[in-house]
């Protein structure tokens, strides 16, 4: 009662795959399978064929046969039961069902009839078991590649700290080729060279202005804050910091990869000031629409805060353009709160929506980035707006966590560069990764998984994502951080028409709307 041999054979009679389960000669089990096409006959239906010696248990598989060779004292329906688990076997190794796929797939056809059948017995085992066997892994495999990505990441650290410092060298240097910002005049007096850009502290001028919001002092008119030495005033356009990756830290990365190194870029969007958009330069007047979501979902569901918070900021590159009032627009939505600058004409803004200073005499300023003009406040959202809801489901196994985690976007706007960051238990290396849709990665130095899209839109509005832990409280997988970015705003504001108080052609300008995430968490 033993299987001699498992084999899948061609219909001409060519041995693709053979492995035998007992010590028999080659010759011998090559006789055996080149004897069995002439012992079938046609249009018979039997699944066996039995010989003075052997007994032949086979199944068509579209274009190859499936056989078992045993003794003909052999359990002819154990003989069956073991064909049909070896059937259901070579479809999830085989690439294809034909002389070429199973050849190519030979060796994992073999060791998955291994731990079908032992000793030419049939082991009590599943399909998914028997795969699960044949994975292999290897801890010492798992703990290189983790060293070697360990490595990777300090590498790229190092490449960030080193493009930071070279930049701030060419900033002082910079600084110094072109005499500073600031001169002294023959009174003694600080005064700055952008003569443009010098806006008096007077009871019109924007140094004067207060009030507006928590970061006044970052999107106002204002020149530096009192106290604060001129030289360190804002650099001028093309002069700021630029970041992301220098030339060498790009050839560096590339060397890497050409080593056949694994290079996992960071998904986060390398903008300037925490998400501020960077405007083009070549129009003579840019306009930028932000707003930032500051959202808190419980992980049993519901909203626990749902705000956002917008600002409108300016670029003028020439004063000569500065003398402008500009239309805006924007959705209505109930709940929504505008607030001007200080220097801003309110009424003309509250009764036709024109933003305009008080003076009409005075230009706005020019030559600096992202001057704030106007902000606004949205709090009544209800849920169905939330842009995209993440649930997660960890459940213990004995000594194993199986953590499940599900995303779902709504259909309002396309997500960019998203991240999903899940805090962990405390890991010596990284999880298993059962299943996911889009990357992963994990930062040992955080303990954090951090699961990357760089696109939802209408083709993946819903994901998911598995992994193994060792046994763990589920509450250790919260508060999840969530990051994205989006081309479209909440409250559509948008400038539709400029103005020029000095008569001429309207100015040519640009406009660019984001809408960033300050803090979402799931709790």
């Amino acid at each position: 009662m033993v299987v001699l041999a498992a084999s899948v054979v061609s219909k001409s009679g060519k041995a693709l795959v053979s492995r035998q389960f007992v010590d028999m000669s080659r010759i011998r089990i090559e006789g055996l399978l080149a004897a069995f096409p002439k012992l079938i006959g046609t249009g018979k239906q039997h699944t066996y064929v039995e010989t003075e010696n052997v007994r032949y248990v086979y199944q068509p598989v579209e274009t190859v046969y499936l056989l078992l060779v045993t003794n003909k004292q052999s359990n002819i329906l154990e003989d069956l039961e073991t064909l049909r688990l070896l059937s259901k076997l070579v479809p999830e190794y085989a690439v294809s069902l034909d002389e070429e796929g199973i050849c190519s797939s030979a060796f994992d056809l073999i060791f998955a009839f291994d731990e079908a059948i032992s000793l030419g017995q049939k082991e009590n085992v599943t399909v998914a078991q028997v795969k699960q066997y044949c994975e292999m892994e290897s801890h010492e495999e798992k703990l290189h590649k983790l060293v070697m990505q360990s490595k990777i990441n300090e590498t790229k650290d190092v490449m960030k700290r080193k493009a930071s410092e070279i930049d701030k060298s060419k900033i002082e240097k910079g600084k110094v080729d072109k005499g500073g910002y600031s001169s002294i005049s023959s009174s003694g007096r600080i005064e700055s060279s952008f003569n443009d850009m010098n806006i008096s502290s007077g009871p019109t001028g924007f140094g004067s202005a207060s009030g507006f919001g928590s970061n006044t002092s970052v999107d106002s008119f204002s020149t530096p804050s009192r106290g604060r030495p001129a030289a360190l005033a804002p650099a001028p356009m093309g002069q700021g910091m630029q970041l992301g990756k220098t030339k060498r830290a790009s050839q560096f990365l590339e060397s890497l990869k050409a080593e056949g190194e694994v290079i996992i870029e960071d998904v986060k969007p390398s903008i300037a000031n925490e998400g501020k958009v960077s405007l083009p330069s070549t129009d003579p007047i840019a306009f930028s629409i932000e707003e930032k979501l500051n959202v808190t979902l419980k992980r049993d569901g519901g909203v626990g805060t749902f705000d956002i918070q917008g600002t409108l900021s300016v670029q003028i590159l020439n004063q000569d353009d500065g003398h402008i009032q500009f239309q805006v627009e924007n959705r209505s939505i109930p709940g929504l709160t505008f607030r001007t600058h200080p220097n801003i004409n309110k009424e003309l803004f509250n009764s036709d929506h024109v933003v305009g200073l008080k003076d009409p005499n005075r230009p706005f300023p020019s030559g600096q980035n992202d001057v704030g003009v106007v902000k606004w406040r949205i709090q009544s959202m209800d849920e169905s707006a939330i842009p995209l809801t993440v649930n997660c489901w960890p459940s213990i196994s004995g000594n194993e966590t199986f953590v499940n985690i599900e995303y779902e976007a709504s259909d309002l706007c396309d997500l960019h560069n998203v991240v999903i960051s899940v805090p962990l238990p405390a890991l010596r290396e990284a999880p298993s990764v059962r299943q996911i849709d889009g990357e992963w990665r994990f930062n040992p130095r955080n303990s954090t998984l951090e699961w990357s899209i760089l696109l939802i839109d209408g083709g993946n509005r819903s994901g998911s994502m598995e992994f193994v832990v060792p046994a763990a409280d589920p509450s250790a997988f919260f508060p999840i951080n969530i990051r994205f970015s989006a081309v479209s705003t909440f409250s559509d504001v948008k400038v539709t028409d400029v103005f020029p108080l000095r008569g001429g052609a309207p100015p040519k300008f640009s406009q660019r709307a984001q809408l960033l995430t300050d803090s979402y968490q799931v709790i």
